[in-house]
This record gives structure tokens, C-alpha cells and sequence, in this order.
């Protein structure tokens, strides 16, 4: 089943089911208004929104937002080894690995649709993109452990986690945590309940390759499979000590692979950490005011699950 919301007017929009092929959609009103409503009454209603006939609206006619378009909570994960160690050697600031999953809480007022056109107050803050995978949780009580937590992912999502550079290395440093150097995140216009992608959804993994262009130019394909540590052991890590309430959003980190030279990457800072490696220097620069970047998943069958994000970056 594949999810998506209208632009009404609204801030939480109109909760929608789309076709398998992404050309037609039902309106889901009368089961649930709204994703934010949907996820808290799942077990509820879920059956019903599967059972929603294809529909014969054209999906073209209509705007959408960003799935969920706001969130009581989006926690970030950092679970690809080798995007960590790339981006110790970029930034000079080696981050601690202690067996324990490492996150953040970022914003989740805010989650940009796919293709509007996003806004940044200067192209000297180093602005880039980080493809990752997330998933949208129903309510997870505290100490839920990593094999329950399965069974609390409702949905999956594609995020482009938006960051400014040239801000982050100066917040990690106080200890605290990132305020401007991550600004809000995009979502792709799809959530999926895991049965779209098949086998590719294992051991609480998004095993797609997510692939991502930069101004038309291929730039990264890497596959979502090697986590450090899976989506369902980083609920688990959340839950230690709170309540996770429905619709709190948990993202894998940037996607990363060991072999990245060959399949690329999903952000510009881990590419620079690459020519770090190779060359004793970064070579590529950050995003200029006009660039635009694509991400999309695929599977097997060449279908993409979630559509893709396709945004400019423009001038405040």
C-alpha cells in the first residue's frame, strides 16, 4: 500500500491511497483525514485503507505535501560504518563508536514535499544533501526491544536530510546537538507499507539501491542494506528510556557502502571525505543557489516504490 497527501489548503493535508503504477489515487476521507490520524488509529483502519480500490483520479491533477507533513518527532540515525568514517576524516572531529547507535532529534515541525523549491539563507554555509530511508512508527512504549520494535514499523519513507556544512562541525563541537546546521527535511511523496518492496525489506533494512543526481549527473546508487545497526534496533535505541509516540519519524543516516567508489555516494561531504583519503584534500564544492538534486529508490523490477524527490535550492 502506498500513501500520499493532498495539498488542501491545510496544514496536515488530505490522506490519500495511490496506485501501484503512481498514476491514479483514492481519497481516503472517510477512513482517516489525515497520515497523522491514520498511524494513531492503525490497527483500526489499515485494513480499510487496503482494502481502498485503486481509484481513477489522475494523481497529476493534484499537489501533493510531503506524506507526513509535520511530525511529533523525527529522530536521525547514523548507521552506515563507512559514512562515519569517511566523515571523520572530512571534518577532523572523530565521533566515539561505542557499540550504542548514534542519533540526533532534529527538526519535525516541518517536512518539505518532494519538489518545492528550498530555501537557504547563503551558499556559503555549505549546503548539501543526504539521501537516507526512514520509517513512521506507531506508538512504541518505553523498553520496547529492537525484535518488538519490528512490529511497530507501520511505514517506510525516503528523506533527504538537508544539512548546512559549514555550521555542523562547530555544533557537534559544544557537545550539544545540531540546531542550524539542519534545517527541515524533504520526504519523498510515498509512504509504503513494507510488503511494496518484498524480500528487499529484511532483518529491519531497506535493501534498495537509492540512486541520486546531482544537477542530471549521476552521483551515487548505493544500496540501503549494510546499516551498522538496523531501523528496528534504532527504535529500540529511542524507546530506552521515553515513549515513542505515533508518527514519530526514525531515519537511517545517510546511506552509505563500503564500495563506495564504485557505487558512489548519497551526499557531497562524503564524496570530499573520499578525495580527503585519496588526495589529501576535498575537491568538490557544496550546492550553488539554482543546483538540483534527484533521489530515488528502485527495485529489482526498476520500480520506485516511493517516487522520487526532485528539488531546486534557491535564495531566502
Amino acid at each position: 500500500m502506498r500513501l500520499a497527501t493532498i495539498d488542501n489548503g491545510s496544514r496536515d493535508g488530505l490522506l490519500i491511497k495511490v496506485s501501484r503504477d503512481g498514476l491514479y489515487y483514492a481519497e481516503a476521507t472517510a477512513i482517516a483525514p489525515t497520515l497523522q490520524d491514520a498511524i494513531e488509529r492503525w490497527d483500526g483502519v489499515a485494513d480499510q485503507l487496503a482494502a481502498l480500490p485503486e481509484g481513477q483520479l489522475p494523481l497529476a491533477a493534484v499537489r501533493l505535501l510531503a506524506p507526513l507533513p509535520r511530525a511529533w518527532q523525527w529522530l536521525d540515525g547514523s548507521a552506515y560504518r563507512s559514512h562515519g568514517e569517511l566523515m571523520d576524516k572530512m571534518t577532523g572531529n572523530k565521533v566515539e563508536r561505542t557499540g550504542v547507535p548514534l542519533m540526533y532529534q532534529g527538526m519535525s515541525d516541518t517536512f518539505l514535499s518532494a519538489t518545492e523549491d528550498v530555501r537557504f539563507p547563503s551558499e556559503e554555509l555549505g549546503i548539501d544533501f543526504e539521501g537516507e530511508f526512514g520509517v513512521i512508527v506507531d506508538s512504541v512504549p518505553m523498553g520496547t526491544t529492537a525484535e518488538q520494535a519490528l512490529q511497530h514499523i507501520k511505514l517506510l519513507v525516503q528523506i533527504n536530510d538537508w544539512s548546512l556544512r559549514k555550521l555542523a562541525v562547530p555544533e557537534m563541537k559544544t557537545g550539544f546537538g545540531f540546531i542550524a546546521a539542519k534545517p527541515a527535511c524533504s520526504m519523498a511523496p510515498f509512504a509504503i507499507t513494507p510488503d511494496e518492496i518484498g524480500d528487499q525489506w529484511r532483518n529491519g533494512r531497506v535493501c534498495l539501491d537509492l540512486q541520486v543526481q546531482w544537477n542530471g549527473q549521476q552521483f551515487g546508487n548505493p544500496n540501503g542494506e549494510p546499516m551498522e545497526f538496523g531501523l528496528h534496533e534504532l527504535i529500540a535505541h529511542a524507546a530506552r528510556t521515553r515513549n515513542l509516540v505515533a508518527g514519530t519519524v526514525i531515519g537511517t543516516g545517510t546511506v552509505s557502502n563500503d564500495n563506495f567508489r564504485e557505487v558512489g555516494s548519497s551526499c557531497i561531504s562524503e564524496r570530499r571525505g573520499i578525495e580527503v583519503v585519496d588526495s589529501g584534500a576535498p575537491q568538490t564544492g557544496f550546492m550553488k543557489f539554482g543546483d538540483r538534486v534527484k533521489m530515488q529508490a528502485h527495485t529489482g523490477d526498476g520500480r520506485a516504490p516511493f517516487g522520487a524527490i526532485e528539488q531546486r535550492v534557491v535564495s531566502a
